[in-house]
C-alpha cells in the first residue's frame, strides 16, 4: 500500500488542500485521487484554533465515512469536539472556543447535520489504526509497542495525550515523557499531537505535527517512501508553541 500520512490539521484547509495538490492528488468532484492510487491517512485533531473547523468536519465525512478513501483516528481536541456534540459539560477552550463558534454561526438545519456528521466520523473511526498492508500504526499521540492491537482506558489516554506524568509545565501543558525513546519496533508509528518544528524521528517513529496552526508547517509522511513533504502555513509564527 502507498499512503500518505498527514500531520493535525486543526481547521487549516487552505495548507491542507496545497499539501494534497503538492503530493500530486488531483481533484474529481471534490475529492482528492491520486493517480498511483495513493491512500490518505489523519493523524487526528482536524478542528480547534483553525479558521476552517466546519469544513474539515465535511470533508473528513465525506471522505472517510461516505467515500470510505481514507482513514482517521481521532486526537484529543476531537475527543473534547466530541463530548460537547453529545452535550457533555466542557469548558470551550484551548481551541476548541473557535470551532463552537463556527458551530453556532450555522443555521439550525446545518448545525444538525454537522453535528451527525462528527459524530458518525468519531465513533465508527478507531482509537488508532494498525495498517500492516503498510507497515505502520497511526495513532494520534503515539502508543507504545507492547499495546499494539489492545485497547483499555490506559491506553486510550496515551493515544489521546500522550505519555502524560500527571504534571504540568509553567504555561499549563501537560509533561510528557519521551516514550519514542523506548520502542524497539520494526513497524512505523506515525503520530502528531506535540507540535514539533520540523518533523521528528526516533527510532522507528515519526512525529508528523509540525504546527502548522501555530506558523509551522502541514507535514506528510509517505510510506513505502519514508519521505516528508510539507506546505507553509498561512498562519503567524507562535513559537513558543512548539517543542522541538
Amino acid at each position: 500500500m502507498n499512503i500518505d500520512i498527514i500531520g493535525d490539521v486543526h481547521g487549516c484547509m487552505d495548507e491542507l488542500y496545497d499539501l494534497l495538490s503538492k503530493l500530486g492528488y488531483e481533484w474529481h468532484d471534490g475529492l482528492p485521487i491520486h493517480p498511483e492510487n495513493r491512500t490518505i491517512a489523519f493523524v487526528g485533531d482536524i478542528t480547534d484554533r483553525g479558521p476552517k473547523s466546519i469544513e474539515a468536519i465535511q470533508f473528513l465525512h465525506r471522505l472517510v465515512i461516505q467515500e470510505k478513501q481514507a482513514y482517521y483516528v481521532p486526537g484529543n481536541h476531537c475527543n473534547k469536539l466530541y463530548r460537547f456534540f453529545l452535550g457533555n459539560p466542557v469548558k470551550e477552550a484551548h481551541g476548541l472556543e473557535t470551532t463552537t463558534a463556527e458551530f453556532r454561526a450555522l443555521s439550525d438545519k446545518k448545525q444538525k447535520r454537522v453535528k451527525q456528521q462528527f459524530i458518525e466520523l468519531y465513533e465508527r473511526s478507531p482509537l488508532y489504526h494498525v495498517i500492516n498492508e503498510a507497515n505502520v500504526v497511526v495513532a494520534h499521540a503515539g502508543i507504545k509497542g507492547e499495546d499494539i492491537g489492545n485497547r483499555n482506558k490506559r491506553i486510550e489516554t496515551f493515544v489521546l495525550y500522550g505519555d502524560i506524568t500527571g504534571e504540568k509545565l509553567p504555561d499549563g501543558r501537560p509533561v510528557r515523557r519521551d516514550w519514542a525513546q523506548h520502542y524497539l519496533g520494526s513497524q512505523w508509528i506515525v503520530y502528531g499531537h506535540t507540535p514539533t518544528q520540523k518533523p521528528r524521528f526516533v527510532n522507528q517513529t515519526v512525529n508528523i505535527d509540525t504546527g502548522c496552526v501555530f506558523g509551522g508547517m502541514l507535514t506528510a509522511f509517505r510510506l513505502p517512501e519514508e519521505e516528508i513533504v510539507s506546505v507553509p502555513s498561512s498562519m503567524p509564527l507562535i513559537e513558543e508553541k512548539f517543542r522541538y
